[in-house]
């Protein structure tokens, strides 16, 4: 036996509630594009850092595993 739905007249509000962001969650990804932006335009600046040889052993022996 079907039931019935009762609908509602005016849909839900949310009472007047303000969301507003933390200054924080605009600004670092802002720094963040910034700083992408500066390594791209500027590649000179971008240094390879030396890593230790036992992670590139690491991950070329990752790699093989992955490609069989």
């Amino acid at each position: 036996m079907p039931t019935r739905v009762q609908s509602r007249p005016h849909p839900a509000t949310t009472g007047g509630v303000d969301i507003r962001l933390p200054w924080w969650a605009l600004a670092l990804p802002a720094l963040a594009f910034l700083a992408l932006l500066a390594l791209v335009l500027d590649p000179a600046d971008a240094h390879a850092a030396s890593g230790d040889p036992a992670i590139a052993r690491l991950l070329e022996r990752a790699q093989r595993l992955l490609a069989r």
